[in-house]
């Protein structure tokens, strides 16, 4: 899916093409976004907006926005992937497609938890709804992106395995998985289906690349620190280590 096997994941309002060049030099992908496609999502992230002075992206046109920043990626050495929250198919499917036209990622956004998404019925809301949550996996697919769909470990009553099973038949192409002290899940999404998993939450260097990928993850990704080349440095040194040991590039597919 990209190489080397590292990847950067999306920060709300502050990942775009610009932050995604700055950590080419490390990494073999990098998340966008996380970009509101539909009204009842594009709402809820003006309203955090207002209400407590979070940073997101609100362009006029999503789509043209997308469109805009894969193509400021073209001839950089960074797969780029564009994180994206809707309610609805129909922008996704229309976003894909540009997606695909670029050799790009989508990332269905499975994961925020702030209160005014999941009012909205986005963010981590589809994993108590996979039913909600397989179509906008679907819309992507049938537009010819690779498709990764971003989810969260913690969340109590959740069978991520099944959710894991279903948005595979329904075309997804990889899990992008927050492991917020719950890293051994990361196992079991392992064993549940063969979705290319990239592991997130906590990846600093050696320990963390090293559990992770032990425990199954074929890449990592780094969030917060994504900006920090100290960070980026160590934790491709971690992951070249960790394939070199066992004989495998980290450059090759498993």
């Amino acid at each position: 899916m990209f190489e080397p096997r590292l990847a950067l994941a999306s920060l709300s309002g502050e990942a775009d093409s610009e932050w995604a060049k700055n950590g080419a030099e490390w990494a073999g992908a990098a998340f966008l976004g996380g970009i509101c496609l539909d009204e009842p999502t594009r709402e809820a992230a003006r309203e955090m907006v207002a209400d407590r002075d979070r940073s997101e992206f609100l362009p006029d046109d999503p789509v043209a926005f997308v469109d805009g920043e894969l193509a400021a990626l073209s001839g950089v050495d960074v797969r780029p992937g564009i994180n994206v929250r809707s309610t609805t198919p129909g922008p996704v499917r229309e976003v894909a497609a540009v997606a695909a036209d670029h050799g790009a990622i989508v990332e269905i956004n499975a994961h925020c938890r702030q209160e005014e998404l999941c009012a909205a019925g986005a963010g981590e809301t589809l994993l108590r709804e996979p039913d909600r949550l397989e179509p906008l996996v679907r819309a992507a697919a049938e537009s010819g992106a690779d498709v990764s769909v971003k989810l969260r470990t913690e969340l109590d009553g959740v069978d991520l395995g099944d959710v894991a099973r279903r948005v595979e038949a329904a075309g997804a192409d990889a899990l992008h998985v927050d492991a917020m002290d719950s890293e051994a899940r990361v196992a079991d999404l392992a064993d549940a289906t063969d979705l290319f998993l990239i592991a997130n939450n906590g990846v600093r260097g050696r320990e963390s690349v090293r559990e992770y990928l032990n425990y199954g993850a074929d890449a990592v990704s780094v969030g917060r620190p994504s900006d920090d080349p100290a960070v980026l440095e160590r934790v491709a040194d971690a992951v070249d280590e960790w394939f070199a040991e066992r004989g495998v590039s980290a450059e090759a597919p498993r």
